[in-house]
């Protein structure tokens, strides 16, 4: 992976976070002070963005070590497979999370409950790169696994020779 790529990555990554955080500290002082006096009761829906940013804020920094250990050429290791497992765990929490948006929105869409099954298709999306990822978690695990047969090969022929 290239230096100017990863530096891309990386300046990518930091305004998410950055911005993710600005987001989750607005919600909670809004949550905290109660400075929003909206008829409409969005409570649910702020607890629900706050804990999102901090599922996405997980992948995030999941992703920076990840993109860390490539840099480092140690991604073929036993220890990418923690911040793989965080990356989808993130992910499943998101989904779960739209699905919840989704049960709290439905009864507003009793007379067109299309908007409804599109966003649990959409929550079913997001699920399905969740299992994208656990399929990239099993090609990173066969990687491992030959890169550590080929260790083993090469310690046995150095042995040989």
């Amino acid at each position: 992976m290239g230096k100017m790529a990863v530096g891309a990555l990386r300046v990518v990554l930091g305004v998410l976070l950055t911005g993710t955080l600005l987001v989750q500290v607005g919600m909670v002082w809004v949550l905290v002070t109660g400075a929003d006096d909206e008829s409409l009761p969005l409570t649910p829906l702020r607890v629900i963005v706050v804990l999102g940013m901090l599922a996405a804020q997980v992948a995030l920094v999941s992703v920076w070590r990840l993109v860390t250990m490539v840099r480092r050429g140690t991604v073929f290791s036993h220890a990418a497979f923690r911040r793989v497992d965080a990356v989808i765990g993130a992910i499943v929490a998101l989904s779960l999370l739209w699905f919840t948006v989704t049960a709290i929105n439905a009864p507003g869409q009793r007379e067109d409950p299309g908007v409804t099954v599109i966003m649990g298709g959409i929550g079913l999306a997001i699920l399905g790169v969740a299992l994208i990822v656990l399929v990239l978690r099993m090609l990173l695990a066969q990687a491992v696994a030959r890169d550590v047969e080929a260790s083993q090969m090469q310690a046995e022929l150095d042995e040989v020779i």
